[in-house]
């Protein structure tokens, strides 16, 4: 699994950063007086700036979409489609997708946009914010591969944000279960909520008992914990700490993704 995770970021420690849509259509919070223009020119900038400051790969998600859904609107995906499409030119790196929390439409999007990854909650139970949470990682990967497009990898976020998991084993118990039944391309441990730090001991712990299965800290990554960080995983995704006065809902801020790749690549290049 690391060789195909490591090929395709062509680089040890990838910095996936992502890249948030504005609240869409159909969504509570959307903005019908800036429209459509103001979320393609959002996602536009953020694009442009994260490749700019020298980040890996990005990942397009609809995190402004609260209260979130765990099947989406039909127009939830078609502006995200289209919105990608639109911006598809501007991109040189990979870039992955993650329509919250809706499985099935993540794939969909993936291969609409040509992406090369996604993240989602693929397993597990959970009580959560929006409910009983349950998904099916076989249908899942069914669907992409009936869409000729097996090549998408698939990176499993075990520690769902706002929601608590009703199995009670351990999150290294978990992953290795997840890695024997499920064949993930990643595994990806959170905190509890968009912003919150991952545990290190966790992913420490994770990262034991799957070594040859990539493990990603997935939120709460910034300037000062990321050499620590960096130390016990085999990359991250990072988004709030690299926008403006490192707010989730705000833009990306080109001087801090710049200052926070020049760390990373310090850190590598001392590695």
């Amino acid at each position: 699994m690391k060789k195909n995770f490591f090929k395709l970021f062509k680089t040890k420690k990838p910095i996936i950063a992502m890249v948030h849509f504005p609240a869409l259509p159909g969504s509570p919070l959307y903005d019908e007086k800036k429209g459509l223009d103001y979320i393609f020119n959002s996602i536009q900038a953020d694009v442009i700036n994260l490749q700019n400051a020298g980040v890996d790969a990005i990942m397009f998600g609809n995190e402004n979409d609260r209260p979130y859904e765990l099947k989406v609107n039909r127009a939830t995906l078609s502006t995200m489609a289209y919105m990608i499409g639109k911006v598809a030119e501007k991109i040189n790196i990979p870039f992955g997708v993650n329509v919250l929390w809706d499985p099935i439409s993540t794939i969909a999007l993936a291969a609409s946009t040509n992406a090369n990854f996604v993240r989602e909650i693929f397993t597990g139970t959970y009580a959560s914010d929006m409910g009983i949470w349950s998904p099916d990682a076989g249908k899942a990967m069914r669907y992409r591969n009936s869409l000729g497009r097996k090549d998408i990898q698939m990176y499993y976020n075990i520690s769902a944000e706002f929601a608590y998991s009703l199995d009670r084993r351990t999150i290294a118990e978990r992953a290795e279960s997840t890695v024997f039944s499920s064949i993930p391309d990643a595994i990806l441990v959170s905190g509890q909520i968009t912003g919150q730090v991952a545990k290190l001991d966790e992913i420490k712990e994770v990262g034991k008992i799957i070594p040859k299965t990539p493990v990603l800290a997935n939120t709460g990554v910034n300037f000062n914990n990321v050499e620590d960080i960096l130390m016990v995983t085999d990359g991250v995704i990072i988004g709030s700490s690299l926008k403006v006065n490192g707010d989730t809902w705000k833009n990306v801020d080109p001087k801090r993704a710049k200052k926070f790749m020049n760390k990373v690549k310090s850190i590598r290049k001392n590695a």
